[in-house]
């Protein structure tokens, strides 16, 4: 069996902080949310697998990872960044022929970028 992933969703402890921060910070647009009357889940726009954010379940327990993210101008992205969000790793060189700085959102959760 072949599987293709096709969601990621972050649980995050304060909604309305980290849609700010992604929106505002990150510039992601929110392609939807649910339930309408009053939503705890957001998706963003974007290519590839859905990514989304929505409020940490079983009491505000979350428990983060690392997501990495394909982008043309990684260089470009870790100027616009690095000033506004904690860095993990700052930009580099891999071993494996890419670019690439990972930061945190507001929960800790490890936001990767490379080109």
């Amino acid at each position: 069996m072949q599987m293709k992933l096709g969601h990621v969703k972050l649980g995050v402890s304060d909604l309305k902080r980290s849609l700010e921060w992604y929106t505002q910070i990150l510039g992601f647009e929110v392609d939807s949310y649910w339930p309408k009357e009053k939503p705890n889940y957001y998706d963003f726009k974007g290519s590839g697998a859905t990514f989304s954010i929505g409020q940490a379940e079983h009491g505000g327990i979350y428990h983060g990872g690392r997501i990495n993210f394909e982008v043309d101008d990684v260089g470009g992205l870790w100027e616009k960044l690095k000033d506004k969000a904690t860095v993990v790793e700052p930009i580099w060189d891999t071993p494996w022929g890419t670019r690439k700085f990972t930061i945190a959102d507001p929960d800790g959760n490890e936001l990767g970028f490379s080109q």
